[in-house]
């Protein structure tokens, strides 16, 4: 009887020493893990967003520098004009 007694209790101390001291920390990690994918979600919500903002206050600003671009452009063509006929009236002062 004090065999049994003994080996029962022998057997019950191993099997309370070892899962009292099993690892925890995969439940923490995998707790980690769905937060920072929540996080993750979270920010590529948030660039959705403000890439649609920058969309909304930069629209037609291309047309309007487009515009802007071929205004100058024939100024400096007319300007150009404006050289040319003048150089030409130089050169007929001079004959």
């Amino acid at each position: 009887m004090k065999k049994l007694f003994l080996s029962f209790t022998l057997v019950v101390a191993m099997g309370l020493s070892f899962t009292s001291c099993r690892d925890t920390t995969k439940a923490d990690d995998v707790n980690d893990d769905v937060e920072i994918n929540v996080d993750a979600d979270d920010v590529a919500d948030d660039i959705d967003d403000v890439a649609d903002d920058v969309e909304d206050k930069t629209e037609g600003a291309l047309e309007k520098t487009g515009r802007v671009i071929d205004n100058a452009a024939n100024e400096v063509k007319e300007a150009g004009k404006a050289i040319d006929s003048a150089a030409k009236e130089i050169n007929d002062d001079n004959n």
